[in-house]
């Protein structure tokens, strides 16, 4: 997929990986850039260095997600490649309460669903339209002490896999980034894994360059660290050995 002149919408545009997109798509001269998230000064700082317009959007309610793509077309015309890029993670376990499951499951995984009931239906009756979704290495592994992170993620992949699958053929194009790690505020927060993740950690700038290689490619997989795929061909490879390795990891980085 070439950008220029297209329609283009990023969830969770106002820092890190989803600013660094709109910077890096920007440059490629789309046709609109809308940038939508729930703090909307952020998403407007971003938008007034990328001729973009920016909207206050809550994406885990369905709602927002209708708005919001209403919205678009109204202005700008039919979506052309829609960026499910929000997201949100803290550690946590089966101890976790079951709010903070659903939080997580409803912007990791919902927001997703949603934005896709509202456009799946319109781009496959014209033959045409691309959804990327945000996943990180985490949908392809795991994330030690992070369980509903994980798992969320992990339900993200699947359900791109199934778009994928279920409507490839009708024109809809779909691709998942999964970076290991990123310096972004998210990471910043994340101390816990900081000294896992910090070491191979890329700036949002080269994820973002990944991400338009990607498109142009219509790879299905965006992998900005090379060494996921090994990682994933390993696990498929020998589930138990990989899983015994997961368990060192663990043991190594956080001893109990």
């Amino acid at each position: 997929m070439e950008l220029r002149d297209k329609v283009v919408v990023i969830t969770g545009a106002g820092s890190g990986i989803g600013a660094a997109m709109a910077r890096r798509f920007s440059r490629e001269r789309p046709g609109a850039l809308v940038l939508a998230d729930l703090n909307l000064g952020a998403a407007t700082e971003v938008a007034d260095d990328t001729d973009a317009v920016a909207l206050e959007v809550d994406v885990a309610r369905p709602e927002d997600n209708n708005r919001l793509i209403d919205e678009v077309e109204e202005l700008f015309g039919p979506v052309d490649l829609f960026c499910a890029n929000a997201g949100i993670g803290f550690v946590g376990d089966e101890q976790t309460p079951p709010e903070e499951w659903d939080r997580m499951w409803q912007v990791n995984v919902m927001s997703h669903i949603h934005a896709a009931r509202r456009l799946v239906p319109s781009w496959t009756a014209r033959g045409d339209g691309y959804f990327l979704a945000t996943v990180s290495a985490a949908g392809l592994l795991t994330n030690l002490k992070a369980a509903q992170y994980s798992v969320t993620k992990h339900a993200a992949l699947a359900f791109a896999e199934w778009l994928a699958i279920t409507h490839g053929d009708r024109g809809v194009k779909v691709s998942c980034l999964c970076p290991m790690g990123v310096k972004t505020p998210f990471l910043d927060s994340a101390t816990e894994f900081q000294d896992l993740l910090l070491p191979h950690a890329l700036d949002p700038d080269t994820v973002a360059d990944a991400v338009v290689a990607g498109l142009a490619g219509e790879r299905f997989l965006i992998l900005p660290h090379p060494e996921v795929e090994q990682f994933f061909q390993n696990k498929a490879n020998d589930y138990d050995r990989w899983l015994e390795g997961m368990r060192r990891l663990q043991r190594s980085v956080f001893p109990s």
